[in-house]
């Protein structure tokens, strides 16, 4: 190997410093051969050790000796043992070849070494295998040595980071729809409508409708909320408000306001229907109220209208909503529950079970009926929806009980987060070693899986019976299973059929 004149590039005489044209950062501080001679075994290992990728090329690009860090890496190249005696630029791939003639061409006129980023050809399927290259003359007959470094973690995290923030992208137009969605219905409510701070009941934000009630419009914001009630009634306001803590669900009571802030002097007594409901926003609570005339008043026909928004909001809402009876019969479903579903509209829904589409088997479904008959509430529960045609999305479902009309029934929260990213990888528990494991994690797990088990499973056996008939001589189970030699020594070491110590090498005696 051209090794034995690599010592005489490391430190250039003081003189040839600043005419050099290849020129480091830092060269060594002294000149005095701190490396010693190398010989050529020597320079051999300190190259290896220098990089992932080693390489030696001769003048005119081809390929002398090649060394890599871990097996590992050679093994995900495509015919990384046999790229002595190749072109360079033959085994990258097709887009890298300028790059790659580029590094020889510099490095034969000793210009300053450049990083460029070079691509190999994967040994199986997947993405292209990309490697940093440093090129550098070693000697005066033109032999290059090329160091590479194995940016696949790299790349792998850059692939991750892009998807992260596509998903940050995603989530925040989501939120900003979202916040503009129900800020309109906050504005355009028929309907008083209130917020107040939790710890000092002052009301922080009010909608044109409670604005235009008070007399004093928007300086009632930052006042308390009793001063607008009837003085007869502020007792029992502050009791509800104050006591909205250790209560659960919305709380409800008739109240009169102020006769000094109501405009319509005839409306001073007229008692309304005061609804309170405590929010989290932000780990601090809050809380929403809402005015109402008094059923036996005229103006009741606002909440109907208030409640129909609800339903259409419920209706147009990117994640599935539908409502079952206690027995899991389907009621009603909206558009994003029967696209998950692979249904054409809502009838095909009405009155069949839920667990038609919920969970791999039954089992999903009568969990969910027993925790909301047993509990009233599910949150987060992790299933499959299986659409009418085959299709299954990974669905995180909440549920919560309500009473309809003297019925009980349950209301369903459907979020799809089959594309949500995840850290874990790609295969989480042993491959199944027989046809019989294989048919136990049916239920258990997607068909998606099993498929891509199955198959694996398959070419495992058809591997060892290969092997099993000609004697466990490797070329000869290849040949028959129409495989190249190293193909199958990839797949040998993926199923764990190889033995330590196995090499392309022992192919044609066995081992």
């Amino acid at each position: 190997m051209p090794y034995d004149n690599l010592s005489n590039q490391t430190a250039p005489a003081q003189g040839q410093r600043k005419n050099s044209a290849m020129r480091a950062s830092r060269w060594f501080s002294r000149d005095n051969g701190s490396l010693g001679a190398l010989d050529a075994d020597d320079a051999s290992r300190v190259v290896a050790a220098a990089a992932d990728v080693a390489l030696i090329i001769s003048h005119d690009g081809i390929v002398q000796d090649c060394a890599f860090r871990t097996t590992e890496l050679e093994n995900a190249v495509e015919d990384a043992g046999s790229w002595a005696g190749r072109r360079w630029t033959d085994t990258v791939t097709v887009e890298s070849r300028p790059k790659a003639e580029a590094l020889l061409e510099g490095a034969l006129q000793d210009a300053e070494p450049q990083l460029r980023h070079l691509n190999h050809p994967p040994s199986a399927n997947g993405p292209d295998i990309a490697i940093e290259y440093a090129a550098v003359r070693a000697n005066k007959d033109g032999s290059i040595v090329a160091f590479g470094r194995d940016l696949r973690r790299l790349a792998t995290l850059q692939q991750r980071l892009m998807d992260a923030q596509e998903a940050l992208e995603r989530d925040y137009t989501t939120l900003r729809q979202a916040q503009a969605r129900y800020r309109g219905l906050f504005q355009t409510a028929p309907e008083p409508l209130m917020v107040l701070d939790a710890q000092s009941l002052r009301i922080a934000e009010a909608n044109p409708a409670a604005l235009k009630l008070i007399e004093q419009g928007r300086r009632s914001l930052g006042i308390p909320f009793a001063d607008l009630i009837h003085a007869d009634d502020r007792g029992g306001v502050l009791r509800l408000l104050s006591g909205m803590r250790h209560t659960s669900g919305p709380q409800t009571m008739t109240v009169r306001l102020s006769p000094e802030l109501t405009q319509d002097g005839a409306a001073k007594d007229e008692p309304m229907a005061l609804s309170v409901t405590m929010l989290i926003e932000e780990k601090a609570p809050v809380l929403v109220l809402r005015l109402a005339a008094t059923p036996s008043s005229k103006a009741a026909a606002p909440a109907a209208d208030v409640n129909d928004r609800l339903l259409t909001a419920l209706e147009q809402s990117p994640d599935g909503f539908l409502v079952t009876t206690q027995d899991g019969q389907v009621l009603t479903a909206n558009a994003a529950f029967l696209a998950m579903a692979q249904l054409p509209n809502a009838a095909r829904a009405r009155g069949k079970q839920l667990d038609s589409w919920l969970g791999q088997s039954g089992i999903d479904a009568d969990v969910l009926l027993a925790n909301l008959k047993q509990r009233g509430m599910v949150r987060l529960f992790a299933t499959v929806i299986r659409g009418e045609v085959g299709q299954i999305s990974e669905v995180e479902v909440s549920a919560n009980a309500v009473v309809l009309d003297g019925q009980q029934c349950f209301g369903f929260v459907i979020r799809d987060v089959g594309r949500r990213i995840s850290a874990r990888p790609e295969r989480t528990r042993p491959l199944p070693r027989s046809i019989e494991q294989l048919t136990e994690l049916i239920g258990r797990v997607s068909m998606k899986e099993l498929v891509r088990d199955a198959i694996d499973v398959i070419e495992r056996l058809c591997i060892e019976s290969a092997l099993e008939l000609t004697g466990n001589n490797r070329a000869s189970a290849a040949e028959m299973l129409g495989l190249s030699r190293q193909s199958l020594y990839v797949k040998l070491r993926r199923y764990g059929l190889s033995d330590p110590g196995d090499s392309e090498s022992d192919g044609e005696t066995g081992s």
